[in-house]
């Protein structure tokens, strides 16, 4: 597992809310759903992406977005327009005096807006429940990421696929516009991630080095091994010493460190799944024992496994 595969292992999309907007100006929609992350694919017209703390920010077609939650935002057109619509937890669509526009903006399949022939045109793809792993994600992001549709890494034939397959109703089309919509993402981030202004998380940066990429892949790949320091320095070809000072170095902690953080961080994304025991989480994670595991689960995170299991139902059920 490479550090990018490890920033994107949380948000997968699952049954992720994608939509297609149809809009004449002046409109404006204050998006107050809480998503961790929202996609944002302009495919007509024009937009402006106008965040609580910030400048605005202007997409044309072509051009492909990340917005960063859970804080609020407002889409508009043009970017003063006065706001018309509220996207609410759990994705409904309300008035401002809060009457429901759901049924009154429905335009087809996965499509909704103003007007049917409207010169904009915006697809939307949102994450609704954050994993952990992902944190370490939502905390490298700006609030906007944008990717102008110039850039010779753009992703056009995603954006070109996905607008194909959006107004599709095949048997199937969730999952596959949940993969669609996670290749989006990876693109994106790649492109992003690439930039001198990007400034990438020093573990992230770590991993294009020789030695201490190849000791975070074994972190990575086996969380559960018993590793030692010795150990991945003898992985690496090199002695204990050098090993230590390089990865302490290049990564900003000491690997036993970024070890029990990299398996406490997993560990809380794990629990979150149906079938998962703090005993099975343990086990996967290279603890020796639930005691153990809680212990420093509860020391680093501050609540047990079995407090963070239950929270994490909590905000399922509610996003449903």
């Amino acid at each position: 597992m490479d550090a990018l595969t490890g920033l994107l292992d949380g948000p997968r999309a699952r049954g992720a809310f994608l939509m297609r907007s149809l809009m004449a100006p002046p409109w404006a929609i204050r998006i107050r759903d809480e998503a961790p992350l929202t996609v944002v694919v302009m495919t007509k017209g024009t937009t402006w992406i106008r965040p609580d703390a910030g400048e605005p920010v202007r997409l044309t077609a072509g051009d492909v977005a990340l917005v960063r939650g859970p804080d609020p935002y407002t889409v508009a057109e043009p970017p003063d327009a006065p706001i018309g619509v509220y996207i609410n937890p759990g994705q409904h669509c309300t008035a401002p005096d809060g009457r429901s526009l759901e049924e009154e903006m429905y335009l087809g399949v996965r499509t909704w807006g103003n007007d049917a022939d409207a010169p904009t045109e915006v697809i939307t793809g949102a994450y609704g429940v954050e994993g952990e792993v992902s944190r370490r994600l939502l905390d490298v992001l700006p609030t906007v990421i944008v990717i102008p549709a110039g850039d010779p890494a753009a992703p056009t034939t995603l954006v070109r696929l996905i607008r194909e397959e959006i107004v599709k109703d095949d048997v199937g089309q969730d999952v596959v516009l949940d993969r669609m919509l996670d290749l989006l993402l990876i693109a994106v981030l790649r492109n992003w991630l690439s930039r001198p202004e990007a400034q990438p998380p020093a573990w992230y940066s770590a991993s294009a080095d020789p030695m201490v990429g190849h000791a975070l892949r074994l972190l990575h790949n086996n969380p559960g091994h018993p590793w030692t320091v010795a150990g991945l320095a003898a992985e690496c070809g090199v002695s204990r010493a050098a090993f230590a000072r390089r990865f302490t170095q290049l990564v900003g902690q000491a690997p036993m460190a970024y070890l029990t953080d990299w398996r406490l961080t997993m560990a809380a994304d794990l629990l979150r799944e149906p079938d998962a025991t703090v005993a099975s989480v343990s086990r996967r994670v290279g603890y020796g024992s639930s005691f153990a595991f809680s212990s420093a689960f509860k020391r680093v995170r501050g609540v047990s496994p079995q407090r963070h299991r239950s929270d994490a139902a909590l905000v399922a059920v509610g996003t449903d």
